[in-house]
């Protein structure tokens, strides 16, 4: 595709995005079932409007890409950083809720391990208090992989998770909006478009595709973000001139996008913005933003292509 025919479906807007905190473990497993279960698990429940961790999967490895020569999973974990709090508290936070992901989805299928597999952290999480203490005094620290890990005891022995955990500033909720005429252009788009995103290293769609685009002004706070009613085709006819939906337009899915750089996430949302634009019924990209007022990166998607 020719880049002035991308260029000219592709709204002149941009995806704003914030700063958050992560990680990235690297766990492996004896079996494929375990190790994409315990994948799966921890990182299904990604919203951080109700105060939870987001995750997702980078990608997974071969048995020669992991120290003890099993499959693995790259997976990312993120939280916000709150700008009106001491970081301190963002940090205990995310350790907290990360725990939880760590202790809930991951110790408790078989045979599984758990090691940092961030290059450049800025600093480390001690896992022993919130996860080593599994072993209720039993556990023990060795050394394997050239690592300090924790052995924790378990009926199916055992489990194992190196020490210190790092952890790094990063870019959350860039994304980006796919206008499809029909299903099958949202299914094979939003296929088309993962497939792309997840050959950049170092970022994570928590959401994938995602039918539940939300804006920050509510008529009930209690649930935090609802639906941003703008955008919903199914109230196109009902709004009138207030609605947003381009004509035609019948599926507006959005694919959020975390990433360790920004170059990572810009990256990422070009790819899956060229790949959408492929697929035949799509007729247009845009994403979301609240005109400034959630996060400090805008994203311009025009800009992605220059």
């Amino acid at each position: 595709m020719a880049n002035s025919d991308k260029t000219s479906r592709i709204e002149d807007t941009f995806a704003e995005a914030f700063e958050g905190i992560f990680c990235r473990l690297m766990v492996t497993a004896d079996d494929e079932r375990a190790l994409r279960a315990a994948a799966e698990d921890a990182t299904a429940t990604p919203s951080v409007v109700i105060g939870r961790v987001e995750g997702g999967v980078e990608r997974y490895l071969y048995e020669k890409e992991t120290p003890d020569k099993r499959k693995g999973a790259l997976l990312q974990f993120w939280a916000e950083v709150n700008p009106n709090k001491p970081f301190a508290e963002s940090l205990q936070k995310f350790e907290k809720e990360l725990s939880y992901r760590i202790r809930q989805d991951i110790l408790v299928k078989p045979f599984t391990m758990v090691l940092d597999a961030l290059p450049e952290a800025e600093a480390k999480m001690d896992m022993m208090e919130r996860v080593g203490h599994c072993g209720d005094g039993y556990e023990r620290v060795e050394k394997r992989y050239g690592k300090k890990v924790i052995v924790v005891p378990l009926m199916v022995p055992d489990f194992v998770i190196e020490r210190q955990i790092g952890y790094a500033h990063g870019v959350m909720g860039a994304n980006i909006w796919v206008m499809c005429t029909t299903k099958y252009a949202l299914q094979k788009a939003g296929e088309k478009a993962l497939e792309a995103i997840h050959k950049v290293a170092g970022v994570v769609t928590p959401f994938d595709v995602c039918s539940a685009g939300s804006k920050p002004e509510t008529h009930y706070p209690l649930i935090g973000p609802t639906t941003n009613h703008v955008y919903c085709p199914s109230l196109k006819q009902q709004l009138g001139e207030a609605s947003k939906v381009p004509k035609g337009v019948n599926y507006i899915p959005e694919i959020v996008i975390n990433g360790m750089s920004m170059d990572a996430v810009k990256a990422a949302m070009k790819a899956g913005i060229e790949a959408a634009l492929d697929v035949e019924g799509v007729v247009g990209v845009s994403a979301g933003n609240y005109g400034g007022k959630l996060g400090k990166y805008k994203i311009n998607l025009k800009e992605l292509f220059k």
